[in-house]
């Protein structure tokens, strides 16, 4: 099993939290591990997975929303902060929340698309389903466009930050995601969204 090493924070959460607020829109910001993370806007074959995404899910499960604005608290020790590409809850989970940065319990999936910047590697292969993971989020998806694959990570491990069980789901394939999603995908149509 692999351990993340505890990093000294670049700053305090209250810090980041102001900094984020303030941020241009042309960025998203994330604190994650103790570290400041920035993300650029994302292409336009991005936002058209996402897009393509959302309406798989109203499709087969009209009782959850798949949130792409959501703002999450992450890593229960660390008090990171992550906005996912995606965020599966129940319809109207997350409205009553007083807070900018929501409480993932009750959240059943987080969905994060690659990028093509130098970020992704560390970002969405490593530190988002460690995050998540320790969060305990059910189900981490990844579709990974350098890969051309889905991967499902499930069985989050809190005590290690790690997800215990990673399918990979080659983009041509049908699939159906592990409860408790319970949606089948022909990930068919994803190869359109890769350069």
């Amino acid at each position: 099993m692999t351990v993340m090493a505890e990093r000294t924070s670049q700053m305090s959460v209250e810090d980041f939290e102001e900094l984020s607020a303030a941020a241009p829109e042309t960025v998203t910001l994330e604190f994650i591990n103790g570290r400041l993370e920035v993300k650029p806007v994302t292409d336009n074959k991005h936002a058209a997975l996402i897009a393509w995404l959302v309406r798989q899910c109203m499709q087969a499960r009209p009782e959850l929303d798949l949130v792409t604005t959501q703002q999450l608290k992450v890593e229960r020790y660390r008090k990171g902060r992550a906005v996912p590409d995606g965020t599966l809850v129940p319809i109207d989970h997350l409205m009553d929340q007083d807070e900018d940065w929501a409480d993932p319990k009750g959240v059943l999936m987080t969905v994060e698309v690659t990028s093509y910047d130098s970020d992704t590697e560390s970002r969405d292969r490593r530190e988002k389903p460690a995050a998540y993971a320790a969060a305990g989020i059910p189900v981490y998806l990844l579709v990974d466009r350098d890969r051309q694959a889905l991967l499902v990570h499930t069985g989050p491990d809190l005590d290690h930050g790690q997800y215990l069980h990673v399918d990979i789901v080659p983009f041509g394939e049908k699939t159906t995601l592990p409860e408790p999603v319970g949606i089948a995908l022909d990930t068919e149509p994803l190869k359109k969204y890769v350069r």
